[in-house]
């Protein structure tokens, strides 16, 4: 009789004969003489658990991939909005940018330190900080960037209107609006040199 807790099995017969005594996962061996236990050799076997997989056992590109999926994108909604550009993403600053050609359009923000400044950060310059703010109301200079004025404006996550006011944002740069994005390490181009006489007239009182 064999398969269940404590089912034993015969083989031999006489001074050789053996009993198998399965108990769960212990194994006994018992060996009798003569109808008489000669020795009792207990073989214990424990049964192994499962060995649960981890990001370890995986393919490289797998674990790499996982461990993306497990970290979260700030502000998620406005690259959806912004699906149609086929934007990329960079990190910055414990942050994410997004680019789309070779303009930054925005940075999203979701940081546990100095939370008023999480939000959207709108790529744009001062000239345009007037006109956007009628558009924005709760549009202001980004504080951890220390100044008092800054050329990036931030959507507050914290204003009641942020997630109207980030899709509104999304909705001008879909559109082509010239006031949001800007293309990184763009310079305006150098005024040429003075002449060294034009110089000498300016110093002659």
């Amino acid at each position: 009789m064999t398969g269940s807790k404590g089912a034993t099995r015969q083989s031999g017969s006489g001074l050789g004969a053996r009993v198998r005594l399965w108990d769960g996962g212990v194994r006994k061996w018992t060996v009798t003489r003569g109808g008489e236990q000669a020795s009792n050799v207990r073989y214990m076997m424990s049964t192994m658990p499962k060995r649960q997989r981890n990001a370890s056992d995986l393919p490289l590109e797998d674990a790499l991939f996982a461990a993306k999926a497990r970290k979260k994108v700030p502000h998620e909604f406005v690259l959806e909005a912004l699906a149609p550009l086929s934007p990329r993403t960079n990190p910055m600053f414990g942050c994410l940018a997004v680019y789309a050609g070779e303009k930054i359009l925005v940075i999203l923000r979701d940081k546990g330190e100095k939370t008023a400044d999480n939000g959207v950060w709108l790529a744009t310059t001062e000239e345009h900080h007037g006109s956007l703010r009628r558009e924005f109301p709760s549009m202001r200079s980004i504080g951890v960037l220390g100044k008092k004025v800054t050329g990036w404006q931030v959507l507050p996550a914290e204003a009641a209107d942020f997630e109207e006011a980030a899709l509104h944002a999304c909705e001008l740069i879909l559109a082509g609006d010239s006031r949001i994005g800007k293309v990184p390490g763009a310079r305006r181009k150098a005024r040429p040199p003075r002449s060294k006489s034009a110089a000498k007239r300016r110093k002659t009182p």
